[in-house]
């Protein structure tokens, strides 16, 4: 698997867990969360570095690499 899919799948995964905790009533912890994402999304965004994605390059492939041998 490559490194944006797994960072879009961490990020399904954060976002889920924000409507887990909206639900059980824990709605501090649950716009913590949601305000850290999309802060991390705008810089992200603006600057065209992504913290998330740099920190998976150095375990998974990119997804654009040609020796990356998993083309699902």
């Amino acid at each position: 698997m490559c490194v944006e899919r797994i960072a879009k799948i961490l990020l399904a995964t954060l976002l889920g867990l924000v409507m887990m905790l909206a639900s059980t009533g824990s709605i501090k912890s649950a716009f913590l969360l949601q305000f850290g994402i999309i802060v991390i999304l705008l810089f992200s965004s603006f600057s065209g570095y992504c913290f998330i994605i740099q920190i998976l390059k150095s375990a998974f492939p990119m997804c654009g690499d040609k020796n990356n041998k998993d083309k699902s």
